[in-house]
């Protein structure tokens, strides 16, 4: 096994028992797994491991970028809960740029912990008003809305955007938070895990984020 196992909603640990995992803080949970570094052979597991839950990317990945960080929420011989992968690059504006995309059923609560906002799902903003940005996935057009992160992000150094695709949370989270302006181009999403030989070419790389 080349995936760790760890809590979705904190960095707590986690002790396995007769019944499933227990997180110290949050008692009985679906486990999130999470390679320790990021490369091909923990890549395949994790789609293993995640079943129909989709595993979102921008792709292709721009020149430069490469996959930092994945994990899926999934309990044994079940389709996972929930997905995230993380990838960093260069841009022209911001520098080294770090995105989050995570996928996730209702209550889970793992967007909540990459984005750094206290509550599970996301709030009363999403659908409140016209949306602030747009991604594709399968052709079609997602709306998401900014999430206000001021109650727990002292630093406001991220942006965070959240919505629902496929009946699942989508959140979207960038560093530098003005790296944000990149969205404006309606990103294409694409399930990486059903890509077949294409995932070859898959790049691994650069430092996992610090949630």
């Amino acid at each position: 096994m080349t995936l760790g196992v760890g809590c979705p909603r904190c960095a707590a640990a986690v002790t396995a028992t007769d019944d499933g995992w227990r997180c110290a803080d949050h008692g009985a949970i679906t486990p999130l797994w999470r390679p320790e570094t990021a490369d091909y052979v923990g890549f395949g597991e994790h789609v293993r491991r995640a079943g129909t839950m989709p595993t979102f990317v921008p792709w292709p990945l721009a020149p430069g970028w490469a996959v930092s960080d994945f994990g899926c929420v999934a309990a044994p011989d079940r389709d996972g809960r929930a997905c995230f992968v993380t990838c960093s690059g260069p841009s022209d504006p911001d520098g080294v740029v770090e995105l989050t995309v995570v996928s996730e059923e209702p209550g889970v609560g793992l967007g909540a912990r990459c984005a750094g906002v206290l509550r599970t799902d996301p709030g009363a903003e999403i659908g409140d008003g016209p949306p602030h940005v747009k991604v594709r996935i399968d052709g079609h057009p997602i709306p998401l809305w900014s999430v206000l992160t001021s109650e727990a992000d002292v630093d406001f150094d991220r942006s965070v955007f959240a919505g629902e695709a496929h009946g699942r949370w989508l959140w979207v989270v960038l560093r530098p938070a003005s790296a944000a302006l990149l969205l404006k181009d309606e990103w294409v999403l694409t399930d990486i895990s059903g890509l077949g030989p294409e995932l070859i070419d898959l790049p691994f790389g650069g430092t996992p984020p610090a949630w």
